[in-house]
């Protein structure tokens, strides 16, 4: 396997962010009177500002007040995540040591906004084994395009086929795949689609089951 860098998708693939964003997603629903719409909400997953937008439009349909809800969840979105650190999700630190004594850059391609990605990753510890930091606000395409996963490459200054993608949602393999990436997805709360397994990328449970493999390859 020649890999010259390695690329890392932050929420529910380093951090174990997604459960308690579906859960403030909930709260959210409840206090603007919604219904909460698991199914849809799996579906925005990897998804940068603008795509999220677009899904949960078209999911409620025209009656939604959007902002109301979009308000109502990033208020309390952040009143958790920019005071108290998420937890690190399994295998995340020995993989990222291990690429680190590999000599191996490392990037986040995350479609969270810049501020909130950066306190994120300082507040789990995180921020100090990346070289960059591509967010969701600096890309007019969101996941599943690649134009994130094309922006990292090209900060690390290593060809996109060279690189190592890792992810955990189906948008965002789709985005890695189509960067031409050597694409590691680790599920979280939503199992590959048919579709995405098709794309023939490498599926494993952990990170700890990835560094073994590329241990293995080295």
């Amino acid at each position: 396997m020649n890999f010259q860098a390695a690329i890392f998708d932050m929420d529910g693939l380093l951090l174990d962010t997604e459960r308690v964003c579906i859960e403030i997603f909930e709260q959210a629903c409840q206090a603007v009177g919604v219904p909460f719409l698991r199914n849809l909400y799996l579906s925005v997953i990897g998804r940068n500002a603008a795509g999220i937008e677009d899904t949960l439009r078209a999911g409620y349909g025209p009656d939604l007040d959007y902002m109301q809800l979009h308000n109502e969840w990033r208020t309390r979105y952040n009143a958790v995540v920019k005071h108290q650190a998420i937890p690190v999700k399994q295998g995340v630190i020995e993989l990222l040591e291990w690429l680190k004594a590999e000599h191996i850059p490392t990037a986040v391609a995350t479609s969270t906004q810049r501020d909130v990605a950066s306190i994120k990753l300082r507040l789990s510890g995180l921020d100090r084994y990346f070289d960059s930091v591509a967010t969701g606000c600096e890309v007019s395409q969101g996941k599943p395009h690649p134009e994130i996963y094309l922006l990292a490459a090209s900060r690390l200054d290593v060809a996109p086929a060279q690189c190592l993608a890792f992810e955990d949602s189906n948008n965002g393999v789709r985005s890695a795949v189509a960067a031409k990436m050597i694409a590691y997805q680790i599920p979280d709360l939503v199992m590959p689609s048919d579709d995405v397994v098709a794309l023939g990328h490498r599926i494993r449970p952990t990170l700890s089951d990835v560094l073994e493999e590329l241990k293995a390859s080295r």
